[in-house]
């Protein structure tokens, strides 16, 4: 059910994006596997693998590697971050795609008078060729990932940094997220946060401290409005 006209008029909301708008452990893993695979060891299944995504790159390729069994020294983890890194961008869509219903639940949002916005801590650049090859960069007033912000997530300032490069205020904001640092990052902001229940967290989605648990993008536009009437 639609709401009425305007109910979001003058609201900015925020979202994370890898695990919140776009499924991307596909393309992230099977970047991850390349590496793996060069080396000779054994690569991940996608969905065994999900819990690695989530906490960027360096995280991926650590406890990937520690998992298939060859701990990495820091050296090494520099090296193969930086070749992960480029065999992710030239794939950065091959596989991923937005989360069921999302296109049609920004759809609503805007038309019920919401500016939208992306917070993540995947860099600016690759958040940008992702949106793109997605058709989705046009739905955002701002895409601010870590490089364009003062301290990346869970600090505040990229949070504030986003709803402001939007054209909106905190004080009238949301987030929507499926971690700890997107929690954290706009209830220390002073903004709600809705986490939604289908993202790479290890932790129950419960648990991480959000105001809304969502399952599924439907539901998004009424607790929206919920959280924003408050």
């Amino acid at each position: 059910m639609i709401n009425a006209p305007g109910r979001l008029s003058g609201a900015t909301i925020a979202f994370d994006l890898d695990g919140t708008l776009v499924d991307t452990a596909p393309d992230l893993i099977g970047a991850l596997n390349v590496i793996l695979g060069q080396r000779g060891l054994p690569q991940m299944p996608v969905d065994a693998a999900r819990h690695l995504v989530g906490q960027g790159a360096r995280n991926l390729i650590v406890k990937g590697f520690a998992e298939a069994g060859e701990p990495l020294d820091e050296a090494q983890t520099v090296g193969l971050t930086e070749q992960f890194l480029a065999l992710y961008a030239d794939r950065i869509a091959a596989e991923s795609r937005p989360f069921p219903g999302l296109e049609d639940a920004l759809d609503v949002l805007t038309a019920e008078g919401a500016t939208l916005c992306v917070c993540t801590n995947k860099s600016t650049h690759l958040s940008l060729a992702l949106l793109d090859a997605l058709d989705l960069t046009r739905r955002f007033a701002a895409v601010i990932g870590w490089d364009k912000a003062p301290t990346k997530k869970p600090h505040p300032s990229h949070y504030v940094t986003a709803i402001e490069a939007a054209g909106g205020t905190v004080g009238r904001s949301l987030m929507i997220g499926d971690s700890f640092a997107d929690v954290d990052s706009a209830h220390a902001a002073g903004a709600p946060v809705v986490v939604v229940s289908f993202g790479y967290s290890e932790t129950p989605y419960r648990e991480l401290g959000g105001d809304v648990v969502i399952d599924a993008f439907s539901e998004l536009p009424a607790v929206a409005a919920r959280l924003l009437a408050k």
